[in-house]
Order: C-alpha cells, then structure tokens, then sequence
C-alpha cells in the first residue's frame, strides 16, 4: 500500500505521521456512506409516514432541559416537520451519493447540534446530556464525524462531487467547488 506522510499543526502542536492511502480512501467512503444511511433511513421513515410531526418530541424534552421554551414553540409546525424529515433524508441522500457532500455534511452537523440540544437534560449533576453519556452522545459523535466528512471533501472520493468538479462552470468559480466535495 501506498503510505503518505502528513505533517501539520493542531493545536499549537506539530504532527507528523504516516498513513496509507488506500486504507483511508476506503474508510472515508465507508464513514461517508454510513452516516447517510444512518440520516437517510431517520428522514425517510418521517417521510413516508404520513402522521409524522415532531411535535411530540419537541414539547415532552427531558425534564430540566434548558431550552424548553425555543423547542416547544416549534412543536406542531409543518415547517418544522418539513425541514426534519427531508432534511435528514436529503442530507443523507447526499451523503451517500457523494453530492453537494461539504453542504450536507454541514447541514447535517447542524441538524445533530439541535437534536443533541434537545436531548440535553439540565446540568452536569443531572447527567448533562443524555441515555448515552455526559456532554458526548451520538448527536456529538455524528456532528463531529459530518465535520471530518466536510474537512476532507469527502464526495471527490468515488463520489459525484468527484465528477462535477471537472465542469468547466466549477472550475472556472471556485466557490462552487467549496461546497462541493
């Protein structure tokens, strides 16, 4: 296998180490298609099922959760609803396809942030967020992953994103291409 080396600073610390190449090809496109699959199927079973709302889930929040208010006057909104459940399946669809992956992988990160403010249940005595753990739980997890997926320009590999950005028109507007990937 091809290694590569990568030398930079994070966090005001030098890095340096190798990687294979292939190995990390086919890790960002197995994290790429994973993760739209997993905002793939949570959006299109809210599509598909014509009684979806999230009303329910916004006005019962954990007990103690801090932003009760902003979340319950969202609850019952067919905007709301909307945005949720195509949100999550074209975020995912996206994903999976390799397309518009830096928007969607922004998108999606975004849409984490809210679920996992949702989630929060009050203070760190109280377990600050969630069933799953203090502070991290898996809207962090997947928030944090979409930014890697985003970072890395995760659709130019084996991914439409690959094939759009040889357009003319993309590569002639360079900011069409920032959102690609």
């Amino acid at each position: 296998m091809a290694q590569r080396q990568l030398q930079t600073e994070l966090f005001g610390q030098e890095v340096k180490f190798e990687y294979s190449e292939k190995a990390l090809g086919y890790a960002i496109v197995g994290l790429r298609i994973v993760m739209g699959w997993i905002l793939f199927q949570g959006g299109i079973t809210k599509v598909l099922d014509p009684n979806f709302t999230a009303a329910g889930f916004l006005t019962h929040l954990p007990e103690g959760n801090p932003f009760v208010g902003f979340f319950a006057s969202m609850g019952g909104n067919a905007v709301i609803d909307g945005l949720v459940a195509w949100g999550l399946t074209l975020t995912g669809a996206g994903l999976i396809a390799g397309a518009l992956t830096r928007w969607c992988a922004f998108w999606g990160a975004v849409m984490m942030l809210f679920f996992w403010a949702a989630s929060l249940t009050g203070g760190i005595a109280q377990g600050l967020p969630i069933a799953h753990g203090w502070v991290v739980d898996d809207h962090i997890v997947y928030a944090v992953l979409l930014f890697g997926l985003g970072a890395v320009g995760a659709g130019r590999i084996l991914g439409v994103d690959g094939i759009i950005e040889k357009i003319s028109l993309v590569k002639e507007h360079p900011t069409v291409k920032y959102v690609l990937g």
